[in-house]
Formats: C-alpha cells, sequence, structure tokens
C-alpha cells in the first residue's frame, strides 16, 4: 500500500505525458516553455514577498504586535478567542512563515493539547495568508486594483477565526 501511494504523483506525471504523446505535443518543449513563464511569474511576485516578510518582521522585532495583542485582549475574550493567540491572528493575514513561528511558540509554550495550542494549530489551518495571496495572484495577473477582494478576504479571517475557537470548545471542551 505504501509504495502505491509514493508512486501516485510519479504515475500522474507519466499518464500526463503518454497523454500528451499521444496528442502529438512535444512534451520536453512544453515543459520549458512553462517553466520560462513560471520564472517570470517569480520575478514579478517577489518585490511584494520581500516588502511584506519585512514589514511582518520590523512589526514584530518593534513590539508593536505585543502592544496590539494586550489592547485586543479583552475584547477575545468576549468572543472566545484566548487572547494569547493574538499574534497569530495578526501575522497570519500577512506572513504564512511568520505565522507558523508565532504558531510553534504558542504550541511550546503551551503544549500542543491546551486549548491555546489546538486553537492555534486549527486557526493555521483554516486561514490564508490574505496580502500575500492578493499580492501574488494580483501581481501575477497584472490586476491593479483589488476592490472588494481584500475586505471580503479579511473578513473570511476573522470568521476564520472565530470558527477555530468554536471548534476547539465545542470539540475538546
Amino acid at each position: 500500500m505504501t509504495l502505491l501511494f509514493q508512486m501516485v504523483i510519479p504515475l500522474i506525471i507519466a499518464l500526463v505525458a503518454l497523454y500528451a504523446m499521444t496528442r502529438r505535443v512535444d512534451v520536453y518543449s512544453a515543459l520549458v516553455q512553462g517553466a520560462g513563464e513560471g520564472l517570470g511569474v517569480l520575478i514579478k511576485i517577489v518585490p511584494a514577498m520581500i516588502a511584506l516578510l519585512t514589514a511582518v518582521y520590523m512589526l514584530r522585532a518593534s513590539g508593536v504586535l505585543e502592544a496590539l495583542g494586550q489592547l485586543l485582549a479583552p475584547l477575545l475574550t468576549k468572543l472566545g478567542v484566548p487572547p494569547e493567540t493574538v499574534g497569530l491572528l495578526l501575522v497570519r493575514p500577512v506572513s504564512g512563515n511568520a505565522a507558523l513561528g508565532v504558531g510553534a511558540e504558542l504550541i511550546t509554550a503551551y503544549g500542543p493539547d491546551s486549548a491555546i495550542g489546538r486553537t492555534a494549530a486549527v486557526m493555521l489551518g483554516s486561514t490564508e495568508t490574505t496580502f500575500y495571496t492578493i499580492a501574488v495572484y494580483f501581481g501575477a495577473a497584472g490586476v491593479n486594483r483589488s476592490r472588494y477582494a481584500l475586505p471580503a478576504a479579511l473578513c473570511a479571517d476573522v470568521a476564520a477565526f472565530l470558527a477555530a475557537a468554536w471548534a476547539v470548545r465545542v470539540c475538546f471542551g
């Protein structure tokens, strides 16, 4: 059974290549062309990624995230969200790497089976790096105005954070 799971991706790639060859497609040229287009997209999105990561690390190092956490703690408590997760709430929409770091710190500090550790894990799995995603996809597509995409995505993040805290309370007490 394990061998079958290990072979799924290579089999899919082989089947796609065989199908393309039956359609008389030059598979190698198509692969090289696709890789070239991928590098073009990478060149377009790297500046936005660098700017976002720099901003996150500056906010974290300056103590702004910690101050915001203390400010939001009373509201979060009323909503049933552990106040200790505020750093995760603020960082997750901006940077996945920083959010994983915050989540790992929470799990290390409070334990993986604690309400805070479980809530952090569910939040990491149920939310998106909104600003990064919008910057990458809109930058790659050449979209200059996001209009309602950002507010809608941030509302979805808030709903996911609240749902994560609720789900952990319901499932684990």
